[in-house]
């Protein structure tokens, strides 16, 4: 009779497992396809993409066909441009964010100072604020200053104040650091500065390149930030360059604009794919104190 448990028990666990394994192929499979339908797409000719979308295989193959035309891009402008432009608007978000959220974490996490507990409140709250609310504002204000038409909406706040969120992160991995470590610094006749510098940013390596790869996702996939201060066309990123493509008054681009949509992809899956280790690795660390 406990033989026949046993072997109850065995099939039952291989049939969990198998369901299990079937449900995650089932799911990864639904979550990867929109990208897997859109490579297909960048290799139809036009005609076809939308009367055989339901396919993954192309009747006929254009391997070069709309990425050459799509990285010709318009006019003058050739898709290099904004992949340019992009690498650059995103390397300065990515760096004016290491810089102040590990600055102002540092400030809330072990610096005692009047309306500590008000304004990390107030820090907090902002993470409920839909960028829509703030829009407006802000636009106003970097009018008046002239920046309209130029990178420094896009790079400047960065650097003075950064994204809450990564400012929180910071916070939680900081206060997981020992106190001592602190302490001892000071006796040793180290500064504040000296502190931050030399003790806690070494021990928040994986936090901050947990911040910087949400700071490059988050940046490069930025749509409406660029389309509310940017009008010159040169100085266009990819998100915009690839809504050049589409115009409904008009006959769109389907195919260029697909194959540029996966070339835009690429940078992403690249830093994911070199990264993935810190990205987890700061998650988890940020959670566990002891």
């Amino acid at each position: 009779m406990n033989r026949k448990e046993g072997i109850n028990d065995e099939k039952n666990k291989s049939l969990r497992t198998l369901v299990y394994h079937g449900s995650i192929w089932v799911i990864g499979l639904l979550m990867i396809y929109p990208i897997l339908w859109t490579i297909a797409s960048s290799l139809k000719a036009e005609n076809e993409i939308f009367r055989n979308a339901a396919s993954l295989i192309p009747s006929e193959w254009k391997w070069g066909g709309n990425y050459a035309r799509g990285w010709e891009g318009f006019g003058d402008l050739s898709f290099a441009t904004f992949f340019l432009n992009s690498t650059f608007v995103t390397t300065m978000v990515v760096i004016g964010t290491i810089f102040s959220s590990t600055l102002v974490a540092f400030g809330f996490a072990r610096v005692k100072f009047r309306f500590r507990t008000p304004l990390f409140v107030c820090m907090i709250v902002t993470l409920m604020l839909p960028q829509q609310v703030t829009l407006i504002p802000q636009y106003i204000l970097f009018h008046n200053l002239g920046w309209v038409n130029t990178y420094l909406p896009l790079i400047v706040p960065a650097f003075i104040g950064g994204i809450p969120f990564f400012i929180f992160l910071m916070i939680q991995f900081i206060r997981g650091i020992p106190r001592e470590l602190d302490e001892a610094a000071y006796m040793d006749g180290a500064s504040t500065f000296a502190i931050f510098w030399r003790i806690i940013l070494p021990l928040t390596t994986p936090a901050i390149a947990t911040v910087a790869i949400f700071s490059f996702y988050w940046t490069w996939d930025d749509f409406m930030t660029p389309l509310v201060y940017l009008n010159d066309t040169k100085l266009y990123t990819v998100a915009l360059g690839l809504q050049m493509f589409s115009d409904p008054s008009s006959v769109s681009a389907w195919g260029p604009m697909f194959a540029m949509s996966v070339a835009s992809i690429i940078p992403q899956l690249l830093v994911f794919l070199f990264f993935q280790k810190y990205l987890v690795e700061g998650i988890t660390a940020g959670s566990v104190k002891g």
